[in-house]
């Protein structure tokens, strides 16, 4: 195949996805890949904790749950470049401007490489005062840190740029292949971590070793991507090459439009996260090994819930811009449906076999009784929580980034974390694992008042 053909079949392949294929179709397409790689990505970073989990020793449980909020901040980073990149990119080329979306695709992808390096360079010089902000103390303080240098320090671009390729790459069209690479590096992690950590590494290592696999599996990720972005040629819309210049300003204020408010709302979500092991650890370190353990398993039906808005997304930035409007209406109703029918499943689940999860991660009883009753709780604000992001996401796939940022704002900062001191004040230990609950039922009502009011017509 020429090299011309195959540019007239890749956008044959972009139009037939967002504007010809029926609704169910193309969002199966688009969803299926999206969400076995988010479930991949999950199950990647609970292995780390389920391998960690029978070592028997609680405090590399809590060890490796204290960095998984820093973990997350490559993720937000992620977001600032791929989700604002992507979304735009969707946009652009719903309104036929391949040019553009090519340069946008070549900013966003170095400046993932550029705030990827300032993090992990600042996360290696002040490690000590960051994980003591944490929580770290001296029963964790070792096995943290083994664990941050390995998968920030050291795996902080690969995990970053690997994020932003795959949601650049999505933002065309390609699910499958935005998937396939997320996929590989999770399976990778599954299959490395046992050896790293009871083969390579010497008793006492082991967080050591699960950090080195996860860090060793994104490298191989991103050298995946980059397979794919030779395979698509020199005229694909995702280039690291600039075309014609940079993009113009208002392309540039786009992607941070949208990127910052995706960044911030992950931000906080972190805080909202470091936050609950704070003040759980102010209990005892069985009860932050506890929480670590749920804040991973209750991230099943979310991350779920985060394949469905990010498959979901280019349809609906494509065909806005398109101005496609009952083709856009329908996929968000569609989608919405989908991602509720899950939440209702996973309550379900969860309340019968709250025990067999947790028994998956740590066998010590105390932990493993604690566990299961923070997760029978914690399940019931699924639902709440995927309409919360839902709303975000459809304002990021419209470009406003200014209603996207208020929403995250507001949850985080005005319900979430003002809602987890006062029940802690009020309740206790309990009182923590009820705040998503109580806090998400405000955040649903404001968000289903700011769509309605502010959606397009």
């Amino acid at each position: 195949m020429t090299e011309a053909a195959g540019k007239q079949k890749t956008a044959a392949d972009q139009t037939e996805v967002f504007e010809r294929m029926p609704v169910p179709s193309a969002l199966r397409v688009m969803i299926v890949p999206s969400v076995i790689s988010q479930l991949i990505v999950l199950i990647y970073n609970m292995a780390d904790t389920f391998y960690v989990g029978q070592t028997g020793n609680p405090y590399m449980v809590a060890g490796t749950s204290l960095i998984l909020p820093v973990f997350n901040l490559t993720l937000c980073l992620a977001g600032l470049a791929g989700i604002g990149g992507g979304a735009l990119i969707s946009r652009l080329l719903g309104q036929g401007r391949e040019e553009e979306a090519r340069r946008v695709s070549a900013f966003s992808l170095r400046l993932a490489v550029l705030v990827a390096a300032v993090f992990s360079v600042g996360m290696g010089l002040f490690m000590k005062p960051v994980l003591e902000v944490l929580g770290a103390g001296e029963n964790t303080y070792r096995f943290a840190s083994q664990y941050a240098f390995c998968v920030i320090v050291f795996g902080g671009i690969p995990t970053v740029l690997s994020n932003v390729l795959s949601n650049l790459i999505r933002s065309i069209g390609r699910s499958q292949q935005a998937g396939t690479g997320i996929v590989l590096g999770g399976v990778l992690n599954i299959v490395l971590d046992p050896l790293f950590m009871f083969v390579l590494m010497p008793d006492g290592y082991e967080v050591l070793g699960a950090g080195a696999a996860t860090a060793l599996s994104n490298c191989v990720a991103c050298l995946y991507f980059a397979s794919v972005l030779a395979k698509m040629g020199r005229d694909s819309i995702i280039t690291f090459r600039f075309r014609s210049g940079r993009p113009g300003r208002d392309s540039i204020a786009a992607v941070f439009a949208v990127g910052v408010p995706s960044a911030v709302a992950s931000l906080l979500f972190d805080l909202d996260y470091i936050i609950i092991d704070k003040l759980m650890v102010s209990y005892h370190d069985l009860a932050l090994a506890a929480i670590g353990i749920v804040l991973k398993v209750e991230r099943f039906p979310l991350n779920v819930g985060i394949g469905i808005c990010q498959g979901m997304m280019p349809l609906v930035a494509y065909n806005f811009t398109s101005g496609n409007r009952e083709r856009r209406e329908a996929v968000i109703r569609l989608s919405r449906r989908l991602g509720l029918g899950i939440a209702a499943v996973s309550i379900l689940l969860y309340e019968l076999f709250a025990g067999q999860f947790v028994r998956l991660f740590i066998s010590e009883p105390q932990t493993m009784a604690l566990a299961a009753d923070f997760l029978r709780i914690r399940v019931l604000a699924t639902p709440l929580m995927f309409l919360s992001f839902f709303t975000v996401y459809l304002f990021q796939a419209f470009g406003m980034g200014r209603k996207s940022l208020f929403l995250g704002m507001t949850r985080w900062l005005v319900f979430n974390i003002p809602m987890l001191f006062l029940l802690n004040g009020m309740f206790g230990m309990y009182g923590i694992v009820w705040s998503q609950a109580a806090a998400d039922t405000l955040t649903v009502a404001m968000s289903f008042y700011v769509y309605h009011k502010y959606r397009p017509k």
